[in-house]
Formats: C-alpha cells, sequence, structure tokens
C-alpha cells in the first residue's frame, strides 16, 4: 500500500520532457509558408511562362497520365462487361486486368503525343511571336490536330485540326475567365 501511494506522488511531482520548451519560435511562424513561388535568381522571376522544357513535361505528362487514367477505367468497365459466367475468378480477374492495361497504355500514348506535339508547337510560337496569350495555343492545337491526322488524308487533318484549335482557345479562355471571375 505505502508503495503505490509513493509512485502516485512521484507521478504527480516529475514533468514530462518537451523538446521544443525552449525553443522561442512562435508555433504561428512555422507555418505561415510562402505562397508566392520562390527563385534562386531573379532572371526566373522576371519570366511571365513556362520554359520550353517546362511547357513539354507539363503538357506530354498530364496529357499521358490523364489518357492512361481514363483509358484504363474504360478498359476496366469493358473487361467487367466481358466477363463469361462460367470464368473462374482468376479468369475474369486476369480478363480486366489485361483490359484495363491495354486500354490505358493506348489511351496514354496517344494523348501523350498529342500532347508533345502541343507543347512544341506552343513553345515555338512563343518563341517567334515573342508574347505569350491565346494566340498562340489555339494556333498550337490547330497545329497539333492537324499533324495528328494529316496521314488520314488532308479533309480529315483539317477536321482534326479545327477541333485542336478550337478546343485549345476555349481551355485558354476558360483558364483566363476563372482567373478572373473565381479569384482562388
Amino acid at each position: 500500500m505505502a508503495d503505490s501511494s509513493s509512485n502516485s506522488k512521484d507521478k504527480n511531482n516529475t514533468r514530462l520532457y518537451h523538446p521544443y520548451q525552449d525553443l522561442d519560435v512562435p508555433i504561428q511562424k512555422l507555418y505561415n509558408l510562402p505562397t508566392a513561388p520562390e527563385h534562386l535568381f531573379s532572371e526566373e522571376a522576371a519570366r511571365t511562362h513556362r520554359s520550353w522544357g517546362d511547357n513539354l513535361q507539363y503538357y506530354t505528362g498530364t496529357a499521358y497520365l490523364s489518357g492512361a487514367i481514363i483509358g484504363a477505367t474504360r478498359g476496366t468497365v469493358q473487361g467487367l462487361r466481358e466477363a463469361e459466367s462460367g470464368d473462374s475468378l482468376k479468369i475474369r480477374l486476369n480478363r480486366v486486368l489485361n483490359s484495363g492495361g491495354h486500354a490505358g497504355r493506348k489511351l496514354g500514348n496517344s494523348l501523350g503525343v498529342l500532347g508533345l506535339i502541343f507543347a512544341g508547337l506552343e513553345s515555338g510560337m512563343i518563341h517567334a511571336r515573342s508574347t505569350d496569350d491565346l494566340v498562340n495555343s489555339a494556333i498550337a492545337g490547330l497545329g497539333t490536330g492537324a499533324l495528328y491526322r494529316a496521314a488520314a488524308g488532308p479533309r480529315s487533318a483539317a477536321i482534326a485540326g479545327a477541333i485542336g484549335g478550337i478546343a485549345a482557345a476555349a481551355a485558354v479562355g476558360g483558364k483566363q475567365a476563372l482567373k478572373r471571375y473565381i479569384p482562388i
């Protein structure tokens, strides 16, 4: 009995170790991070647009990843629909995984190539015109669609170019409208 009462007194008299007790930094300053990008060189801060390499990585990567996810989802659904009632679980799973992987790779590669062509054309237009605006994106979209469908004939290339130009202009215009009317 005496032992348990002395243990409770020791527990009440001791203080837990706190490694930050002598640190003179208010906790609010630890999480007050800058919202603007930080640049190592002043030349980087003066740029108003991404470099051609940044553009290439951004558009190609985003297009590939989007295509792979959408294609894998479509392929998975198709694999689930094609599953037969007599198939074992392993066969069904194999069919779903093969279908999802095949469709994901196919659409991802196609959209990745479109992103690569678009990035190259847009960067070339920015360099040629020395400005970064909606016209560059629209012309890059037009050229991307036309180049992508050029092997199918001039009519198909013209239609694809028109669709690409309109889609790129709509995407850039929509982005600018969102920035203007919905401040984040």
